[in-house]
């Protein structure tokens, strides 16, 4: 059987141009995130099953990466459902760890606690451009403060960092899930009917607001909530005015501190913000993932057609290990997408050192061999980055390959 040199699909190989890019964006998000008082955590690729099943990831559940019972557990031949052979799955995404790990470690950590969470994540999902099976993310999550206070932190922190790498022209939209609630009640949808509606309302972007209806009346929903429903979306402005519009509309079925929080978010955001963009109410924000209690956000750039991250409040996850609800906000950036777009654009790492390439001619005796290996020695001291490189035929190729890897002087030593 033949070896195939092709990565697995939907995950990637990753050249030395991206990882420097990578790299630079990995210690950017660290300073960055750090000065907002960000602490960072680990937690292991792979999850207990029935944490990823918990029925909050929502169809993030379906692309599991299930991993095999190992050992005297695994016992094919007994088997009769996939829990007899299951026990563990590599995680789909860094809120579910990160609150088991806060349940774990709850009495060694302040209060609030601010996380900043880094790692690969894996989903059985069909690979596209920006998309991979296997992907780096990104999140800041603030666990133990139940004000808006949170929210703010949160988007200013990752708004910032966006703004540094030279992404000018960027939104972020924002919603609260206990609207998208009232409005379907208001319109007279059953709770039990929620997550239907919001999974087609969550495709507005792509199918338009007449595509939404068309699928709401397709699931047999009664057509004059449809339409109801439908007009509220059609009169709201992506602002402050369309969220007091909303609030006056949805009185009877919705808190007034909601949507009172939600404008108090926007203009704090908008009033200390110190990079270009535009944060607008969207009341067509879902979300994916069920998991959600309060407001929830999305951040996208312009010429780019999908979201570069995302997140919300999510109140409820947490207490599901330890019995006690506990205030929980995040917010993941998209990172491989980031990086897709840098490297695009031919993004050029700022203040890169100064890279320097030896090029020995073969056959030179040791003691002059000695002589420049300490020249390369002393330019390292110096804070120089230096290769040593045998000297090739075709020098002017040679010398074309080192350049286009960043080495800006080229010094030549003959036997």
């Amino acid at each position: 059987m033949n070896l195939k040199k092709k990565p697995v699909t939907g995950m990637k190989d990753i050249t030395p141009r991206e990882m420097e890019v990578r790299d630079y964006v990995i210690g950017l998000i660290k300073e960055t995130y750090g000065k907002f008082g960000f602490s960072s955590i680990e937690t292991p690729c792979v999850e207990h099953i029935e944490n990823l099943c918990s029925k909050q990831g929502g169809e993030n559940e379906k692309l599991i990466f299930r991993i095999l019972k190992r050992g005297e557990k695994l016992k094919l031949d007994e088997a009769q459902s996939e829990n007899d052979l299951v026990d563990g799955g590599l995680r789909y995404d860094l809120t579910v760890p990160l609150s088991r790990y806060y349940a774990n470690h709850a009495n060694d950590l302040p209060a609030p606690f601010k996380a900043l969470q880094m790692g690969n994540v894996w989903r059985a999902d069909r690979p596209q451009r920006g998309r991979y099976r296997q992907f780096m993310q990104c999140d800041i999550d603030i666990l133990g403060e139940a004000s808006i206070l949170a929210e703010i932190e949160l988007i200013l922190a990752t708004s910032t960092l966006v703004g540094k790498l030279d992404f000018e022209n960027f939104t972020i939209r924002i919603n609260d899930r206990r609207i998208l609630k009232a409005m379907a009640a208001y319109s007279g949808f059953s709770e039990e009917d929620y997550d239907t509606v919001f999974i087609i309302l969550d495709k507005m972007d792509k199918i338009g607001t007449d595509g939404v209806a068309a699928e709401l009346l397709r699931e047999g929903f009664d057509g004059e909530a449809v339409q109801t429903y439908m007009q509220m979306f059609a009169g709201v402005t992506p602002d402050i005015a369309g969220i007091r519009a909303l609030k006056e509309t949805l009185a009877a079925v919705l808190d007034e501190k909601v949507s009172e929080d939600l404008e108090t978010i926007i203009e704090s955001v908008c009033a200390v913000k110190n990079a270009n963009f535009e944060i607008l109410f969207d009341p067509t924000l879902v979300r994916g993932m069920s998991y959600y209690t309060g407001p929830i956000f999305e951040i996208s750039i312009d010429g780019f057609g999908g979201s570069v991250g995302g997140g919300g409040r999510y109140d409820e996850m947490i207490g599901r290990f330890t019995g006690a609800q506990t205030p929980a906000c995040g917010f993941s950036i998209g990172f491989e997408r980031i990086v897709m777009l840098l490297m695009e654009k031919d993004f050029q790492v700022p203040g890169k050192e100064k890279k320097t390439a030896f090029l020995i001619e073969k056959g030179m005796p040791k003691e002059k061999l000695l002589e420049v290996f300490a020249q390369a020695e002393e330019l390292r001291r110096q804070g120089e980055c230096v290769s040593m490189n045998m000297m090739k035929k075709n020098k002017k190729f040679q010398k074309e390959q080192l350049a286009a890897q960043g080495y800006t002087q080229i010094k030549e030593y003959f036997a």
